[in-house]
C-alpha cells in the first residue's frame, strides 16, 4: 500500500481589528482622492478623474491646499509616492507615469508601465505599485523598472483590487477597492497578517455623494496613521484596535 501523499497547510485567514479615532481634519471634498502621503508635516495627495486631476500639498490641520499642480485633462492621476526631492505619480489607463520636483511642482519626467496604474508607495529603497490585481510589483526608483512582483494572498487565496498603498514599520497597508477594509501585508510573503476594518468612519449623511474609502498616509515621525476616501469632506487620524 503507498503511502497517503502529504497534506499542504493552507494558512488560516487573517484576524480582522477595529479602530479608535483620534482626530480628525477637513478634507477638500470635492478632491477624488487617489494617493495619500505624509511628509515633513504636510499631506502630500494625488487626486484623479479626467480633467480633475492633480498633485498637491496640504496643510492638514485644516485642508488648505498649500500648493497644487493639475495634471493635462488626458489624463486620470492615480497613486503618488515621494522619494528625495521627487514626486512620482500613477495614471490609471494611460501607461505613463510621470516624475515632479517636490519643491516646485514642476514636471520633470515620465516613465512606462504595462497596465493599469492603482496605488504607490515607497519603502526607503524600492517604489511598490498595485495595478488593481493580486500583485503588487517592486521598482527601482532610480530607472522605474520592475525588480520583482508579489502576489498577495490572505489564506489560500489572493486579494484582488489592491488599490492605495502605504508602507507603515515594515508591512504594506493596502486599501481593497469598494471595500472599507485595509490589509496589513508582509513584504517578503505577500501573506495578509491582519485586516483594519474601517465601517462607519463617515455618518450616513456625510457620505452622500462620496465614493469609496482610499487614501492612507503614515506619520512615522509621531506615529500618526491617516485614512480618507474619494470625495470624502473629513480625514481622520485613527489607531488601530485588536
Amino acid at each position: 500500500m503507498a503511502s497517503a501523499a502529504p497534506q499542504r497547510s493552507i494558512p488560516s485567514r487573517a484576524p480582522v481589528a477595529g479602530y479608535r479615532v483620534v482626530h480628525v481634519f477637513p478634507h477638500d471634498p470635492q478632491a477624488f482622492t487617489q494617493g495619500l502621503v505624509y511628509l515633513d508635516g504636510v499631506l502630500y495627495e494625488g487626486t484623479g478623474l479626467n480633467g480633475r486631476s492633480s498633485i498637491r500639498k496640504v496643510k492638514i490641520e485644516n485642508g488648505e491646499v498649500l500648493q497644487l499642480q493639475k495634471v493635462d485633462p488626458q489624463y486620470f492621476g492615480e497613486g503618488i509616492a515621494v522619494v528625495g526631492d521627487t514626486i512620482f505619480e500613477l495614471t490609471w489607463q494611460s501607461g505613463i507615469g510621470f516624475l515632479y520636483d517636490r519643491a516646485s511642482f514642476q514636471r520633470k519626467g515620465t516613465f512606462t508601465y504595462r497596465g493599469q496604474g492603482w496605488g504607490l508607495t515607497f519603502d526607503g529603497k524600492r517604489l511598490i505599485m498595485s495595478d488593481g490585481s493580486a500583485l503588487l510589483q517592486f521598482l527601482d526608483p532610480a530607472t522605474q523598472k520592475v525588480i520583482s512582483r508579489l502576489e498577495v494572498r490572505d489564506g489560500g487565496s489572493p486579494v484582488l483590487n489592491l488599490n492605495e498603498l502605504e508602507y507603515v514599520k515594515g508591512e504594506i497597508f493596502a486599501n481593497v477597492w469598494q471595500t472599507n477594509r485595509i490589509a496589513r501585508i508582509s513584504p517578503k510573503t505577500g501573506r495578509v497578517t491582519g485586516w483594519i476594518d474601517l465601517t462607519g468612519l463617515l455618518s450616513a449623511r456625510e457620505a452622500e455623494g462620496t465614493d469609496v474609502m482610499n487614501g492612507i498616509a503614515y506619520d512615522a515621525a509621531r506615529d500618526r496613521l491617516f485614512v480618507t476616501g474619494k470625495l470624502w469632506p473629513k480625514v481622520f487620524e485613527i489607531r488601530i484596535v485588536p
